[in-house]
């Protein structure tokens, strides 16, 4: 009982801090221009939640101009942040980054004092060196472990986790940064799938290292916890009355009847997202309709069934009372067609850039293996071989960044929404 009792006055004091800062940064955190940084440990370097954060943050504001790098590091801590924050942070010159430790730093064991002041050691030392170099943060919860054992998630290491999380909600008050807990999120949809079947586990890998299905999940919190705004676009028009009712996000044109239905040319501002090979935590969490916001709503149509058509291809089909109650398309759109296409083309970009920066520069150059003094090669030689050859890489992945802003170049589509053919 005293435990429990703790416990709640713990996460209640979390809550308190997560909403003060809720009510202090109602924008989405990241900014046209910003220079992103995600630092971590080897949940990070799974290129997953960071590719997935990333993907969703382009995807909805694709006219930004972003670049995203990924320093997480195997087995690391806190303190490793805070030690090789000039070499993997600075060095980017960002504006804004995310900070992702905890899992190494409790050591996978009961809460010990002396491992938690450590932490926060660590923590602190990388707020004071992010306010020196005017960096915006956004400082995140530990993601839970998924235990193998049945009974309540909370029970074991993750309430080791989950006090870690409570300091991490400290250091973005005492530091003027952003909360964003992806812990608590996580292990209430731990519960409900246990609630079901106590031998679900939902989120694929390991216990530590979630798969796509538990990293879709952590970048869905991390997020919400960010303010990420859900709307991608939302169209209304009359039928019956040849009009468009509300444009919001895109631009609605060529409005006209079409064979007892209505067409239009639909110009987005933003794309809808959602990785497809995360598809089975949709059975827990409909992340892939709550993130994406792409309403149609259609009145004065007859009773009946519609199909909808994007640049010929159907995509859904939904009732006339549906269309004029609105609907999310989000799941339409990104199941087949020309929008599905261009998503895909878009994560291919994000994910091959990724790929390129963490093999062959930060794994390649930046924590390549050094040279064996018995080969001879002077300290100096080797710093300028190592520094030319980061430069040339470099090159290599602005150019990637740029063949991602190409692939998220916005074009207007067809939309037909016709009777279905019976």
């Amino acid at each position: 009982m005293r435990f429990r009792m703790c416990r709640t006055v713990l996460f209640a004091a979390l809550l308190v801090v997560s909403a003060a800062f809720t009510i202090r940064a109602e924008e989405f955190f990241f900014k046209d221009g910003d220079r992103v940084v995600i630092i971590g440990d080897s949940i990070t370097e799974q290129h997953l939640y960071s590719n997935y954060v990333e993907m969703w943050t382009i995807a909805r504001f694709p006219k930004w101009n972003l670049t995203f790098r990924n320093s997480g590091i195997g087995g690391d801590t806190s303190g490793g942040g805070n030690g090789r924050f000039k070499r993997d942070v600075l060095v980017h010159k960002p504006t804004a980054m995310t900070v992702d430790f905890g899992m190494n730093d409790g050591g996978y064991k009961a809460f010990e004092e002396g491992r938690y002041k450590n932490y926060m050691k660590g923590l602190q030392g990388m707020a004071d060196q992010a306010k020196a170099a005017n960096i915006r943060v956004a400082w995140l919860t530990p993601s839970p472990v998924e235990k193998g054992e049945d009974g309540p998630a909370i029970q074991g290491y993750n309430e080791t986790l989950e006090k870690y999380s409570a300091g991490v909600a400290e250091i973005a008050q005492k530091s003027g940064g952003l909360f964003a807990d992806q812990f608590h999120p996580f292990i209430a949809l731990q519960d409900k799938a246990r609630t079901d079947n106590p031998k679900n586990r939902i989120g694929g890998g390991d216990a530590v290292h979630p798969g796509a299905a538990g990293q879709a999940v952590m970048a869905w919190a991390i997020l919400k916890g960010l303010h990420f705004p859900a709307l991608v676009s939302a169209v209304e028009v009359d039928a019956a009355g040849a009009k468009v009712v509300k444009a919001e996000k895109c631009e609605v044109t060529n409005l006209a009847a079409k064979d007892g239905g209505v067409s239009f040319q639909r110009l987005d501002a933003a794309l809808p997202f959602f990785p497809k090979e995360a598809k089975s935590i949709l059975k827990w969490a409909p992340l892939e309709q709550e993130m994406n916001e792409y309403s149609l709503k259609v009145t004065g149509l007859k009773d009946g069934q519609y199909e909808i058509l994007v640049d010929s291809q159907k995509i859904g089909e939904h009732t006339a009372a549906e269309l004029s109650a609105g609907v999310n398309l989000a799941s339409d759109v990104l199941a087949a067609g020309p929008l599905a296409d261009q998503v895909k083309a878009v994560w291919n970009a994000v994910a091959g850039k990724n790929r390129v920066y963490h093999d062959q520069i930060f794994r390649g150059v930046v924590l390549g293996p050094g040279v064996p003094d018995w080969l001879g090669i002077p300290a100096a030689e080797l710093e300028a071989k190592k520094q030319a050859a980061l430069e040339k890489r470099l090159a290599k992945v602005t150019e990637l960044d740029a063949a991602i802003r190409k692939a998220l170049e916005l074009k207007p589509h067809q939309f037909d929404v016709v009777p279905a053919k019976k």
